[in-house]
């Protein structure tokens, strides 16, 4: 996160009946667990889909299929004590291996060297919990749901 930048963001909601593919993460700071769905951050000349593709194949070594659009979301945020603002292109999408959907843990690497995350599959109703930890960007989860 470079401050006093806002970040174009893609990132797709990978489904499995009622359960969602979602990144584990923590935030030092705050103390706090949260979860966020797979993609990352849109190069130049590049389309959200392709984003999408890129970040799947780069982190998880996943090919994806009929990636659809779904809406934007507008994120201003604190993460480790870092003002951050992303704006964010939500997808839905479809994981081509489908041995995937049967992992509970999905590793998330880069360049195969540094850990990035763990991605779980959680229900909706896991994150409608009064006490879940957040699913972001806000507003996510009603999108979804809508």
């Amino acid at each position: 996160m470079k401050p006093g930048k806002i970040r174009p963001l893609a990132i797709c909601i990978f489904r499995h009946g009622d359960h969602i593919l979602a990144a584990e993460g923590f935030d030092s700071v705050k103390q706090q667990t949260f979860y966020r769905p797979l993609g990352g951050r849109i190069e130049f000349g590049e389309r959200g889909a392709e984003t999408i593709a890129r970040e799947l194949r780069e982190e998880i070594k996943a090919e994806v299929a009929n990636i659809r659009y779904l809406g934007t979301l507008e994120n201003i945020f604190t993460y480790e004590g870092q003002q951050g603002h992303e704006i964010v292109l939500v997808y839905d999408g479809q994981l081509t291996d489908s041995s995937l959907y049967e992992r509970d843990g999905i590793e998330g690497w880069e360049d195969d060297l540094k850990l990035l995350f763990t991605a779980h599959w959680r229900t909706l109703d896991f994150f409608r919990a009064p006490d879940a930890p957040p699913l972001y960007p806000d507003g996510l989860l009603d999108l979804i749901l809508t």
